[in-house]
């Protein structure tokens, strides 16, 4: 499987996601050619700040291994991680990550916060971006304007 590929399985958790009405963010994270954790937005689901699609993979990632170290494996996301989850890609020691689109409010790896860059960690984390850009843009520009339609 190539990029695309693995984005295309994070895009169906994006979607997931938006069908229970949340902001459409999938996840998954891939070792050796296979998928071990899945994740996608469930912040209104589980009433909880920190329930991001990343952090949901990184969980289940984790709990699939036995181990919270993920060396060796890629994470793809339909957007940009934020601070905090960029900060939680270090500590899982994820090596790589590639997303689809920039997040234009709260963008950790390249749009406000260059936290991957950060010459003092210990640990580093490589980025591709533009991954399904078009599908993916599409999906929240969908999701956002269908909300706009709803609270007027």
């Amino acid at each position: 499987m190539n990029h695309e590929d693995f984005m295309a399985e994070a895009i169906a958790e994006a979607r997931l996601a938006s069908g229970a009405g949340e902001v459409p963010v999938g996840a998954v994270i891939v070792r050796n050619g296979e998928i071990i954790g899945r994740g996608r937005n469930r912040k209104e689901e589980k009433k909880s700040p920190v329930s991001h699609a990343e952090i949901e993979a990184i969980e289940a990632a984790c709990a699939y291994i036995g181990d919270w170290r993920l060396t060796e494996s890629v994470m793809y996301v339909t957007a940009e991680p934020c601070v905090m989850c960029s900060g939680a890609i270090i500590h899982a020691r994820i090596p790589r990550v590639v997303f689809g689109v920039k997040e234009p409010k709260f963008g950790g790896v390249v749009t406000h916060a260059c936290i991957f860059d950060t010459p003092s960690f210990n640990h580093r984390t490589e980025w591709l971006s533009g991954v399904c850009r078009e599908e993916i843009a599409a999906m929240m520009k969908d999701f956002f304007s269908g909300l706009r339609k709803t609270a007027y």
